[in-house]
């Protein structure tokens, strides 16, 4: 006979069984496990979103330091 395979949850240090929890327990496991993905997603995103933002304040200092620091004054005459 095959054995039962079992879902361990660990919650406060605390060890259950997926299997043993009710469908609205199941449910909420599930919410939980989704909601974790996508703050993981969020983070790699927000990784990239700052690496990508920085890059183009390193481009715009760079533009800016060849223009000449009296630029905006010489514009307004």
């Amino acid at each position: 006979m095959a054995e039962k395979k079992t879902t361990p949850i660990v919650i406060d240090d605390k060890e259950y069984t997926y299997e043993d929890m009710t469908a609205e327990q199941q449910e909420m496991v599930n919410h939980v496990a989704d909601l974790d993905r996508k703050l993981s997603s969020t983070r790699f995103n927000m990784t990239q979103l700052e690496g990508g933002r920085k890059f183009f304040i390193d481009m715009l200092k760079s533009s800016l330091e060849g223009t000449p620091e009296n630029a905006q004054e010489v514009a307004a005459e």
